[in-house]
């Protein structure tokens, strides 16, 4: 006699994560986030990336051509989030006077927040300077600060090369950015937490306020 058992339904093979065009792409740049925060540019690969995201080795291709490709990416998103978070300071500060205070603040602040990315975004041979998307990013990160600089100081450039050339416009830069590089570095203390972060973006402020003393162009 037939069993009127029925037999357990089987269940459903797991399906393989799917991804709209952007959401793949947004998700490897989230992968190449943490592979760089974790192993650092010498242990980034394609592969660690397509694994974390989910999806098999070949998919990056169909996005970014090479590792190159994906690190000029992230670099980018890199760029976007330095100059918003540049003018979300600068629009909160009231005084004039303190507006490259703001932004420098920012930048440093930026840096110890994500420290990887921020120096990805300033290599050189790793990444693709003919990509438009990081050209522009990285322009527009550059002139928030040239913008603050100019309206602090009340100065007006006659050209772009002028902007970049003058030396009192690269001491400020190199100030922010030199602050930045020794915090990531740990050359200024510990940088482990939101407690340290927030001491040495303090600190980054009390430079940049001490260095403002003096006649910006003398």
């Amino acid at each position: 006699m037939e069993s009127n058992k029925k037999k357990p339904a089987r269940k459903p093979a797991p399906r393989a994560k799917t991804y709209h065009h952007g959401d793949l792409a947004a998700a490897l740049v989230e992968a190449a986030e943490a592979v760089l925060t974790e192993r650092g540019l010498e242990g980034f690969t394609l592969r660690e990336c397509a694994r974390r995201a989910g999806v098999s080795h070949a998919a990056p291709a169909h996005h970014f051509k090479d590792a190159k490709g994906l690190l000029t990416e992230v670099a980018s998103v890199g760029f976007e989030r330095l100059t918003e978070a540049q003018r979300r300071k600068r629009e909160a500060e009231p005084d004039l006077k303190n507006l490259l205070l703001a932004t420098g603040t920012a930048y440093v602040g930026f840096a110890l927040t994500h420290p990887a990315q921020f120096q990805l975004m300033f290599q050189s041979g790793l990444l693709d300077h003919s990509n438009e998307r990081f050209v522009r990013a990285g322009r527009e990160a550059f002139d928030v600060y040239l913008e603050t600089y100019s309206a602090v100081n009340g100065i007006s450039f006659n050209a772009s090369a002028e902007k970049v050339s003058d030396p009192s416009v690269l001491r400020q830069w190199a100030l922010v950015h030199g602050l930045a590089t020794l915090a990531i570095q740990g050359q200024l203390g510990p940088n482990r937490n939101a407690a340290d972060i927030a001491r040495l973006t303090s600190f980054a402020r009390t430079v940049l306020e001490d260095a403002q003393k003096s006649s910006p162009r003398e």
